[in-house]
């Protein structure tokens, strides 16, 4: 299986980002988790992103905050799939990361999650790698299907404790 880079723009960003980690260590997917920022070392995160198709990864995750254009800059230098994760901040909760993140011009995409949202950009990439990976695909179906009967079984026993 390929692995996925984490990237943050500030250490601060790590509260988040620890839960992609423990998302994609739930499905036995490597991660490389990295501090780069668009701004303060963009000759770094370009420089990394050139290189990480090379070093075996195949999709890249990555959280900022407040203007959060760390994804943006990633996905201008690379060709492989790019995750956002728009981090609240204290200034506007989020929503200037969630509108940096999602903005991006034609031809540069970068899928973007909720405000957050470590678990979907997390499963977002194991869907992108289960592609190519019929055991990875089975453990996300697997997954889903654990979650549906949660849900039904919630949905028994509010039924049962209502029922008129």
């Amino acid at each position: 299986m390929k692995k996925v880079a984490v990237l943050m723009g500030s250490d601060s960003d790590l509260p988040v980002v620890e839960r992609v980690v423990s998302k994609l260590a739930e499905f036995g997917a490597a991660c490389e988790l990295r501090v780069l920022s668009a701004h303060r070392t963009p000759s770094e995160a370009a420089q990394f992103s050139q290189k990480a198709r090379g070093r075996g990864f195949g999709v890249i995750i990555a959280a900022a905050g407040k203007a959060a254009h760390l994804a943006g800059a990633i996905a201008a230098n690379t060709t492989l799939p790019v995750i956002g994760i728009p981090l609240k901040s204290s200034a506007l909760d989020g929503l200037d990361a969630l509108l940096s993140t999602v903005q991006m011009p034609s031809g540069i995409p970068v899928a973007t999650v909720a405000i957050d949202g470590a678990e979907n950009a997390a499963l977002l990439a194991l869907s992108i790698l289960s592609v190519s990976d019929r055991a990875l695909a089975a453990k996300l179906a697997a997954s889903r299907k654990a979650a549906a009967e949660r849900v039904l079984e919630k949905d028994r026993a509010i039924s049962e404790k209502f029922r008129a």
